[in-house]
């Protein structure tokens, strides 16, 4: 559903939002169709108080007050208070917004007012006491809080609108691994070579599940194709020779299996640009990326310089009081980074002094998520880790920096979430696997197994 209120259009309902919501999605409002939006004054008050530079949420903070404020324009007291109606073009649902204060002198009390969950909480419980025709729902992203809410008789519900799956096990892996061979299932192949390529044009017998632009098949006879174009059940696939790909190199670094051969090679690809690469702790996903990134600034000039940014919890807030320059106060969070170019180097004499040589050679830049907004960066290619703790809104904010001639490359693993109020189904990872799932430069990879060492294996699969 691409609106968020399900009630029907006979029934009034009054959606009240919490400032989570409005900090996920800075144009939550907009997507309620017919129904009245009610922002609470302590969420307008939180929003104020986050608004500030100092703050990861500082910009949803900022684009969610501006867009209240053009909804109510110049309506009165009285009109904003009773709702002002929401434009969305000539025939669309209006809808109605209003900001919802508290008219008693002494507010009925169902909860202790020493939180603020709790004063919304209660001013919506009041609301629905006072006027028994209305629907009232709260719409958080804060699970403790609708369960407050519930046990006081409050309608409540997360918000979900931009949440594109329900079961993130339905996402694509970005391959298909088949049975058997995968030839069986062709009842006519047009095959031609050009420029050191194979091309196959091929007739399926039965269609494959789910099959997007840009996806692998992979069989058990060896056979690796790359899906490059679908009509019905008729397949462009570019022929992957598997040893090719098991041989590849970027950096001195060789992939470990077939998955791992697969996303080098996307991200090695100059018309690719766009990689997603999930999977467990210790995939491979930064050391690919890395190396890669590596070898297409050093070796092949593709890129200018390597823009290395991660998502950390708290991490823009807490930057500010670290000592030096931003790439100073980055370099404590992007371990990862220095981890992995220690292990490229680790059978150098010196493994330290080989990094501490790569760091002064390579134009790698570490930069805050807070620091990417409003920039353009060109002939560049942009490696952001920890994509699962991202809401969709600022991943879309992230990869529309991407200027001309730059790539995106987006590392994420959904079973490691620690943002509050992001679910895997909800988590911008989630969000960008689906979107662009049909994206004609776009490649999404899971990959495989734990290579990291035995003990990871052992523990991502027991604990």
């Amino acid at each position: 559903m691409d609106d968020q209120g399900r009630s029907s259009p006979t029934a009034p309902t009054l959606y009240a939002l919490d400032t989570n919501v409005l900090i996920h999605d800075p144009n939550a409002l907009l997507n309620f169709q017919e129904h009245h939006v009610a922002i609470p004054m302590t969420v307008l008050e939180e929003l104020d108080k986050l608004k500030s530079g100092k703050h990861g949420v500082a910009a949803e903070c900022r684009q969610a007050i501006r867009l209240i404020d053009t909804v109510l324009g110049g309506a009165t007291p009285e009109e904003v208070e009773h709702g002002v109606p929401i434009q969305r073009g000539k025939n669309g649902p209006s809808g109605l917004l209003s900001i919802l204060m508290s008219k008693r002198a002494e507010p009925l009390t169902w909860l202790p007012e020493d939180l603020n969950d709790n004063k919304i909480i209660n001013q919506l419980v009041e609301l629905q006491s006072g006027r028994p025709g209305l629907s009232v729902v709260l719409v958080t992203k804060d699970i403790n809080m609708r369960l407050k809410a519930r046990a006081c008789g409050l309608a409540a519900e997360d918000y979900h609108t931009d949440q594109l799956v329900d079961d993130v096990d339905l996402l694509s892996k970005g391959y298909h691994d088949m049975e058997g061979s995968f030839w069986d299932r062709v009842s006519k192949v047009e095959t031609r070579q050009g420029h050191g390529r194979t091309w196959h044009r091929v007739l399926l017998v039965d269609n494959l599940p789910a099959v997007h632009i840009n996806e692998f098949i992979i069989d058990e006879q060896g056979f690796v194709g790359w899906i490059k174009e679908i009509d019905g059940n008729e397949l462009l696939i570019l022929d992957l020779h598997q040893e090719q790909l098991l041989h590849q190199e970027a950096w001195g670094l060789r992939p470990r299996d077939i998955y791992q051969a697969l996303a080098l090679y996307a991200l090695l690809d100059p018309d690719i640009h766009l990689v997603n690469l999930s999977g467990a702790a210790g995939s491979g996903k930064t050391i690919l990326a890395l190396a890669a990134a590596i070898e297409q600034t050093m070796v092949s000039k593709r890129y200018r310089r390597i823009i290395a940014t991660r998502s950390v919890q708290n991490l823009d807030q807490e930057i500010g009081f670290l000592p030096g320059t931003e790439a100073e106060k980055m370099e404590p969070w992007l371990g990862a980074i220095t981890d992995n170019l220690e292990a490229l180097h680790l059978d150098d004499e010196s493994p330290h002094g080989s990094v501490d040589y790569i760091l002064q050679k390579v134009p790698l830049q570490f930069k805050s998520l807070n620091y990417i907004r409003g920039r353009s960066f060109q002939q560049s290619l942009i490696l952001i880790d920890e994509c699962q703790n991202l809401t969709p809104h600022q991943m879309k904010t992230i990869i529309t920096r991407a200027g001309s001639g730059s790539k995106v490359v987006c590392l994420g693993n959904l079973a490691q979430i620690d943002t509050p109020y992001l679910s895997a189904p909800s988590s911008g990872l989630t969000y960008l696997t689906e979107r662009f799932k049909d994206f004609p430069q776009g490649v999404h990879i899971t990959l495989q197994g734990v290579p990291r060492s035995v003990l990871a294996e052992y523990a991502e699969a027991h604990m």
